[in-house]
């Protein structure tokens, strides 16, 4: 985690109290997104970990993490891969539930967007309580993908989500 990167993500980040829920603080990166340089830096650093790993197919996770895993799976010249709220997506699915700071949820991925033999990146902007993280790496895992790793934005280390995490490679370019 280079400590210039990581201030400049924490300066460009705006906490949103009592959202979705009350006592959540939301993390937004609009301001981040705003910024090109910025976001080229980010988009550049959460790929650059991961460049010599082979990696076929970048899976993002809603919503905000597709606007990660977007351009890092280009500068990967990878595939990328959508992990949708249940309902969401229009083929076949594979489902996964998982618990999350404010409730309960279930994602859903196309049964035939990851191959036997892929190799896998997960991406999402915030790292909380490692829910959704754990339930997209077992969607990639049931569809016989391997998962290299997880790139977030920012890890939220109060929340302890990189306990449930401990067989991945677990890249944040921020901690608070």
């Amino acid at each position: 985690m280079s400590g210039e990167l990581s201030d400049l993500i924490g300066r460009h980040v705006r906490d949103i109290p009592d959202f979705p829920s009350p006592g959540v603080l939301f993390k937004d990166i609009t301001p981040l997104l705003d910024s090109p340089a910025l976001f080229r830096s980010v988009t550049l650093a959460m790929a650059g970990r991961f460049a010599a790993a082979g990696i076929d197919r970048v899976v993002g996770l809603e919503a905000r993490g597709f606007l990660l895993a977007a351009p890092v799976a280009l500068e990967l010249g990878a595939g990328l891969v959508p992990v949708r709220k249940e309902g969401k997506l229009p083929a076949k699915t594979l489902r996964e539930s998982y618990d999350l700071e404010y409730g309960t949820a279930t994602v859903e991925m196309h049964a035939d967007a990851v191959a036997p033999g892929d190799r896998v990146l997960v991406v999402d902007d915030v790292l909380a309580t490692g829910g959704t993280a754990r339930a997209a790496m077992e969607l990639v895992r049931k569809a016989g993908g391997t998962v290299v790793g997880l790139s977030v934005l920012m890890e939220l280390t109060f929340l302890k989500g990189r306990e449930k995490l401990p067989d991945v490679e677990l890249h944040a370019l921020s901690a608070v």
